[in-house]
């Protein structure tokens, strides 16, 4: 930075949009910044400036300086109104969050906000910066932190009655729950979003977010066609803005057609016009599981599951469906394959079904424990011996009936001969 600085005037930006190259740039905002005067065209001048270093910061990836700069505002945020200081902060966390790999930083540089907010008593702020700070704790697993958050926050949230932050906060509880595996809290905190947000007006980002974490849930309880319904909503919402959460909804979408066995609509889906914008690895992974449930074929599926490991096993939604829709799948290729046989090795079950032989004999066992076929392991001989289902006689139903309706004869005649007695 130079020991200079330059005055905060339309010229002075202009040289910096004029520099040969960013760093340049850089160094005649950093100046244009240490000019002293609190004149209103300065101050205005110096936001412009902020604005524009921030960009180039960003660019140059340089979340460090960025974490600096807002150290060396904090004396020029006591001359400013309060929402344009809300502003400035809260577009330079966006522009640290979009550097990769800072998550690290954009804790730090929260957690620095927050004491500087409590010392300056800037409530509004120390909410946003707040819920931030517990969604980027959430991002990093550090779960029960993010929920002592939260937990202090939703309360002084709701006695402040600050909608927007609430549907916000109530959203955020509700995916920091289903991280955790509590689904009745994340409905519940889910619900508490939706009756917020009817309240007020709702921006379409939100709205879609809203959306997306409904069909997540419901298709956590298995029930694929609103999930699907949800999903839709969501992609709508977030196809309209652009939004890069558009694939992961539209892929969603393509997971609940393949729980529900309706496969064959993934291809009309992905080649409409709304799902050829966003035809990539996302879409091409959702396809091949599509391919494999059509087939009932598991080698596809496994192949499938290399080839797009980054879109299958390491988005844990998706993950979490496909392991219960693999096990169906191998459920069903196992039935088809012993059914011709009373008793066969289990090494032979292994090679047709081409899968590792104690992977198959753990699933058989499961399988009988589980009453979808009559059978046992005879471990000593390495085979599966199956025992014909065993036919119910339709005679002792009959039987049981009978002797039913003659009790009740008997117990008829009873009591009319006590009448006639008495």
């Amino acid at each position: 930075m130079a020991t200079t600085h330059l005055a905060a005037t339309t010229e002075s930006l202009a040289l910096a949009v004029e520099a040969k190259d960013p760093s340049e740039a850089i160094s005649i905002l950093y100046r244009v910044l240490e000019d002293p005067s609190s004149s209103p065209e300065a101050l205005r001048m110096k936001e412009q400036a902020i604005t524009n270093l921030t960009d180039l910061l960003r660019q140059e990836n340089r979340g460090e300086d960025l974490r600096s700069l807002l150290t060396q505002l904090r004396p020029f945020f006591s001359v400013i109104p309060k929402a344009k200081t809300a502003k400035i902060v809260r577009g330079i966390i966006d522009a640290v969050a979009k550097i990769p790999g800072t998550s690290d930083l954009q804790i730090v540089l929260c957690r620095e906000m927050v004491q500087w907010t409590y010392a300056e008593k800037r409530t509004f702020l120390r909410q946003r910066v707040e819920a931030r700070l517990a969604a980027l704790l959430m991002e990093n697993k550090e779960y029960s932190e993010a929920l002592t958050l939260l937990s202090s926050l939703i309360k002084e949230v709701r006695r402040l009655d600050d909608k927007l932050l609430l549907v916000d906060i109530d959203l955020l509880e509700s995916k920091l729950h289903f991280s955790l595996r509590n689904l009745p809290k994340a409905k519940a905190a889910l619900t508490a979003a939706r009756t917020a947000a009817n309240a007020i007006y709702v921006p379409p980002a939100q709205q879609g977010a809203i959306d997306l974490q409904s069909g997540i849930l419901h298709a956590e309880e298995k029930d694929y066609k609103t999930a699907y319904s949800y999903f839709f909503e969501a992609f709508e919402s977030f196809n309209a803005l652009e939004d890069p959460k558009a694939v992961f909804s539209l892929k969603y979408m393509l997971l609940c057609k393949i729980m529900v066995n309706q496969a064959d609509d993934v291809g009309g889906i992905i080649s409409s016009k709304a799902g050829l914008q966003y035809v990539g690895p996302d879409l091409d992974a959702m396809k091949a599981v599509a391919d494999a449930h059509s087939k009932r074929s598991l080698r596809l599926f496994e192949i499938a599951l290399r080839d797009y490991n980054a879109q299958l096993e390491e988005d844990p939604i998706v993950h979490r469906h496909l392991q219960s829709l693999y096990d169906t799948l191998l459920e069903q290729n196992l039935c088809r394959l012993i059914e011709p046989f009373s008793r066969v090795e289990i090494a032979h079950i292994a090679e047709l079904i081409e899968l590792p032989m104690d992977h198959v004999e753990r699933k058989l066992s499961q399988m009988i424990l589980d009453k979808k076929f009559a059978g046992t392991l005879d471990q000593g001989a390495g085979c599966l011996v199956i025992f014909d289902d065993p036919k119910t006689d339709a005679i002792y139903p009959a039987t049981l009936e009978t002797i039913s309706n003659i009790g009740k004869v008997v117990d008829s005649l009873y009591a009319r001969s006590a009448k006639i007695m008495a």
